[in-house]
């Protein structure tokens, strides 16, 4: 089985990846697999979300750790870290 995610981007990442998208993943998928399939794509996802960049991950508008599990339409959302004032 398979489940469908909701991804959306924001910041530089929209710039980069636009506005946001359907991901198609195994069942019991992480965030982490969901940031592996998108770098597979190659180029600028490749680019945007490699390793070594500090993005960071929000399931279903909660911030969340790599190792969350997605589950069928759920949201989720990468964005680069922000600071305040």
């Amino acid at each position: 089985m398979s489940v469908t995610v909701k991804l959306r981007f924001f910041a530089s990442l929209r710039e980069k990846l636009g506005e946001g998208e359907a991901l198609g993943l195994p069942e019991g998928s992480t965030v982490a697999a969901a940031r592996e399939a998108l770098m597979a794509r190659g180029g600028a996802h490749a680019e945007a979300l490699a390793r070594g960049r500090a993005v960071r991950a929000a399931l279903n508008q909660k911030m969340c750790a790599e190792s969350a599990v997605l589950s069928e339409g759920d949201e989720l959302a990468f964005f680069p870290p922000v600071t305040g004032g």
